[in-house]
């Protein structure tokens, strides 16, 4: 790992109207596009990415070159990319504030993104609450077709290229790509079985690519500066940097650009610690979907392969830190409220088992559980998990089960007492703390 904090996509945050073309222009954007497009064959962008060692910013982490090159050039068909903006996991935080202040950085990875899997229409599904996001990225749209870096004929190659942003209704679910791509096509957003798989058969049927904004973002500066530059960062199989969301009882919670490899440790020590008076009881490494973990996990590698040697997913990076006046029931209950609801109702297993695990949490939230109600639970998720088309109910499992390995005494307490009471609530009420400092946006400004 190299420095704390590698600002490369968060650099510009902090510069006047950094959301405006003139400014990425004057900093050096779109260079990488007119690079690949005039000196670069589609299949040596390819594999520059695939060199790079470039994984998915969207939860799975798969290598996006590798991804790429699944789309079949034989295909007569059109071919797509799709860049999933819909970040709706709890504690998530990167994709939307990169759209508000440099979405141009997002539009310059489509452009060469599109040019290397010889896609000439590209689709943004951005988050339907987040409007700021969406106006913002919407005007760069026009401006980038103004300036003529979209449209026909980009940089004299003959080369054409439309984008589209699309608003989504607000659901969780399309986060997942194939639900995505029904909601894109006008149907509700439902995840569909697989095979075919999108680079074969995505949307409305043609070859598609599904990327998340981050993944993309970070192309333009690969395309830049070469492989080795972004193979110098990172850990030995996960390369680059990546934005870390920090949120919850810290007192500077905000995005960290880091290095993959660097230690929950030192992001919070970035974000100034736990609030003051206080310790860190349990915290999230990638989203209320993902394994909790204890400060016994403090100084794993925040990278895809440290973070699942020890039990997890490293996600989104949505690192949520909760200290000890927090409810680990309450704080469950809450989660696994937030998935039922999102649940599309397409499979049984996580329509049927998330309604009962929430039943079940809210009595022993409230100390009315019986004896045996927490291995309910765990049979109830074992009932569930790996029982649908997509992995949201194994989301809501994780979180649960985790909980409950850690905390089991906390969940058995509610048979007989109040989770309100154990924790009273308003103690872990985080702008009560005098400490606290100012959310801020850290990467380029630490």
């Amino acid at each position: 790992m190299t420095d704390t904090l590698t600002p490369i996509l968060t650099k510009d945050w902090d510069t006047p109207d950094s959301w405006k073309l003139d400014t990425y222009v004057r900093g050096g954007g779109y260079d990488a596009a007119r690079k690949a497009l005039t000196t670069m064959k589609s299949p040596e962008v390819i594999d520059l990415v695939k060199a790079s060692g470039l994984r998915g910013r969207g939860g799975a982490g798969f290598p996006t070159g590798m991804k790429w090159s699944f789309i079949p050039q034989d295909n007569p068909k059109p071919k797509y990319l799709v860049v999933n903006c819909d970040e709706s996991e709890p504690g998530t935080c990167k994709d939307m504030p990169m759209l508000i202040a440099t979405p141009h950085t997002l539009l310059e990875g489509i452009i060469i993104a599109c040019y290397a899997v010889n896609a000439h229409h590209a689709f943004i599904f951005c988050r339907g609450e987040v409007l700021h996001a969406i106006r913002r990225l919407s005007q760069a749209v026009r401006e980038a077709y103004d300036k003529g870096y979209l449209g026909k004929d980009l940089f004299g190659t003959g080369y054409d290229l439309d984008i589209v942003v699309h608003s989504g209704a607000g659901a969780y679910i399309c986060g997942e790509e194939t639900a995505l791509l029904s909601a894109l096509e006008g149907h509700r957003g439902q995840p569909r079985l697989r095979p075919p798989f999108p680079a074969v058969e995505g949307l409305y049927a043609c070859p598609t690519v599904v990327n998340n904004a981050e993944s993309i973002a970070s192309v333009p500066a690969i395309v830049r500066n070469g492989a080795e530059w972004y193979q110098s960062m990172g850990t030995e199989k996960s390369k680059g940097a990546t934005i870390y969301s920090l949120s919850g009882h810290v007192k500077r919670p905000g995005q960290f650009e880091a290095p993959l490899g660097i230690t929950f440790r030192q992001i919070l020590e970035l974000g100034g610690g736990v609030r003051g008076g206080h310790q860190l009881k349990f915290f999230t490494p990638g989203g209320s979907s993902t394994p909790m973990f204890t400060p016994e996990q403090l100084d794993v590698p925040l990278d895809y392969e440290g973070v699942s040697a020890a039990g997890s997913i490293l996600g989104t990076k949505a690192l949520q830190v909760f200290d000890e006046t927090t409810s680990v029931v309450r704080t469950t209950l809450r989660w696994t409220e937030f998935y039922k609801h999102e649940s599309c109702g397409k499979c049984t297993p996580c329509r049927e088992g998330s309604w009962w695990l929430v039943q079940t949490l809210r009595n022993l939230e409230a100390g009315k559980g019986q004896e045996g109600d927490v291995d309910k639970l765990l049979d109830v998720c074992d009932n569930v998990s790996m029982k649908s088309f997509c992995t949201l109910a194994d989301g809501f499992v994780a979180c649960i089960t985790s909980a409950i390995k850690h905390f089991r005494s906390e969940f058995e307490a509610g048979y007989h007492t109040p989770a309100w009471e154990l924790f009273p609530y308003e103690k872990s009420a985080l702008f009560a703390d005098p400490d606290r400092e100012s959310i801020t946006m850290t990467g380029a400004t630490a």
